[in-house]
């Protein structure tokens, strides 16, 4: 069918489901987002004169969190004209409206029993054929659609966006074996191309896939904390931009979050999971009960691991002894093993220097990768048949620059291998069958990166890539020309690309040099040029200092082009 999204229904106006109906208002689509009504009048509307029954009484709930939610930094909304495209009301006076909508998504409390009451109310409004969703993250698919329609169960699945939806790319699709595989086709289509998300689809499985590894690999950071002996200030150094994830990194990551939604899912996974070989590591760690005790939940608390405090009229921001349970100031923290890791230009090479010798650092290292390596390894094929989409969900999902295999690979999967079975950490058959046969995770061919296929016991393309241009599969082999901060790719049907890779991008003498190269290049023997790369921005700017000193060696021209490019990557 021609399947066409006007107007979304959004159910539950929380933190999710405020969010996601605003990501949907960015787009153009009309929203409508209801929630619980009220029942009774507050002060404020007593001394209005409102009646219990008046609109703004019931719709206070639903309008007091979508302002909350309008007021979150970072912005959920592309422009705060953007609200006018989503409309309010309640579950009692206005869920008959879903009648309107192309799609109803469901957003409210983890509960079983209480989503399924919902469900039976949306089935006497919903019109046959429209889809339904949830944004559950841990109460199985098959255990929602039990007792619904025919036509009900074939629209439903799991849509699970991530925190901030409107920022983060994964957008999980977890269908039941009822759903229509042309609901199934549509959302990963409509989720890519009008929602911007990075879709993987998959089974119906605890936690499904993000969040079963994401929550692993922090918890077991939080278990090596009595081996180790790091502080807080430690942890987030060595798993932050280091190693490509986030400056939030573990524990300011939690504070963000929530650290009773870490906890809540960490013990539904430890229920859940009797057959995992790894489920102790699910396990709360006493400083995190601890913490929880005290209702130090992060920033909706306004103190978890970190607490910011005012002194002096400036702001501070104060880190947890998880020894005495004080916060003191923060530590300047130095590795001399990050020293040799910065020299390394490159993500994926860095590894082998954090994971290679015998400290504190590279130990701590080592257990922390390989436990991770074991643990994803062993989840196939329980939560997904595909390596790939592991590394594409949780770098879409927790925003990691490299996933699990992707980091395997890089080490060398072999010998990777070998030294986790030293220190103890079993990975799955699978992996010793492939470096018995010298495979590895992923392979380049023709320009195209390729996954090994557990099923098939080869390597295959990784769906949805066969027509993309990707600079990282490119460049060993098609470089036509570079200097220390710029290189020229030859595309192919007489294409070339410039591409920057200096510090941050900054424009410079080695760029100016490669933008003079490839517009030779481009006037003399090839067709076109384009000017792109795959850096985490285009440019952070000029240095304007070294223009003042550059010689003018081009043409006016090329010296107007130049300068506007500059100024609008400034």
């Amino acid at each position: 069918m021609a399947r066409k999204i006007r107007k979304v229904a959004v159910l539950g106006a929380g933190v999710m489901g405020a969010q996601i109906a605003c990501h949907f208002a960015n787009i153009g689509i009309e929203v409508l987002l209801l929630d619980m009504p009220a029942k009774e009048i507050n002060e404020k509307e007593q001394k209005a004169g409102l009646l219990p029954e008046h609109p703004k009484v019931r719709n206070r709930i639903v309008n007091d969190l979508f302002l909350k939610a309008t007021r979150l930094k970072p912005a959920p909304l592309y422009l705060q004209t953007y609200s006018n495209r989503i409309t309010t009301g309640n579950f009692e006076d206005d869920l008959h409206k879903i009648a309107e909508c192309d799609w109803v998504i469901e957003a409210i409390i983890e509960n079983l029993k209480i989503k399924q009451e919902l469900y039976t109310k949306i089935e006497k409004h919903r019109k046959p054929g429209s889809l339904i969703t949830t944004n559950t993250s841990g109460i199985p698919i098959q255990m929602l659609i039990q007792g619904r329609s025919e036509d009900f169960a074939a629209h439903f699945c799991g849509t699970h966006f991530f925190n901030p939806p409107r920022y983060l790319k994964l957008l999980e699709i977890i269908p039941s074996p009822n759903t229509n595989q042309e609901v199934i086709d549509f959302l990963t289509d409509f989720g890519e191309r009008f929602l911007g998300k990075s879709v993987v689809s998959c089974k119906d499985t605890p936690a499904f896939i993000a969040n079963r590894v994401g929550v692993y690999s922090m918890m077991s950071v939080f278990h090596l904390i009595d081996e180790f002996g790091f502080t807080v200030d430690e942890i987030d150094k060595l798993t932050g931009p280091i190693i490509g994830r986030p400056k939030s990194a573990t524990f300011r990551t939690c504070d963000v979050v929530g650290l009773d939604t870490l906890v809540f899912v960490a013990q539904n996974l430890q229920k859940a999971l009797q057959d995992d070989e790894a489920k102790d590591v699910f396990q709360i760690p006493e400083f995190i009960q601890h913490m929880m005790g005290n209702q130090w939940l992060g920033s909706k608390t306004g103190q978890g691991f970190y607490k910011k405090i005012k002194s002096e009229g400036k702001s501070e921001i104060l880190s947890l002894n998880l020894e005495s349970f004080e916060y003191q100031e923060k530590q300047r923290v130095k590795f001399g093993e990050f020293e040799a890791a910065k020299a390394v230009p490159h993500l994926n090479d860095r590894f082998k220097v954090l994971l290679k010798g015998n400290s504190k650092v590279n130990q701590f290292y080592q257990k922390m990768f390989f436990g991770l390596f074991a643990y994803v390894s062993n989840r196939m094929p329980e939560i997904t048949d595909d390596l790939y989409k592991i590394d594409e969900a949780i770098c879409s999902g927790f925003a990691w620059e490299m996933g699990p295999f992707e980091i395997w690979e890089s080490l060398g999967a072999k010998k990777t291998l070998s030294m986790m079975e030293e220190m103890g950490f079993k990975a799955a058959n699978w992996v010793h069958n492939m470096v018995q046969e010298d495979l590895g995770f992923y392979q380049l061919k023709d320009g195209l990166k390729q996954y090994y296929d557990v099923n098939t016991n080869a390597h295959q393309t990784i769906p949805g890539t066969e027509n993309l241009v990707l600079l990282n599969n490119l460049r060993s082999s098609k470089t036509i020309w570079s200097n220390e901060g710029a290189s020229i790719i030859d595309l192919g049907d007489g294409i070339i690309n410039l591409e920057f890779h200096t510090k941050m991008n900054t424009i410079g003498s080695e760029i100016i040099q490669g933008t003079n190269k490839a517009i030779e290049l481009a006037e003399s023997d090839y067709k076109a040029l384009i000017i792109s790369n795959e850096g985490e921005n285009f440019s952070a700017g000029a240095i304007l200092d070294w223009y003042l000193c550059w010689p003018l060696n081009r043409s006016l021209k090329s010296w107007t082009w130049l300068f506007a490019l500059s100024k609008i990557q400034c």
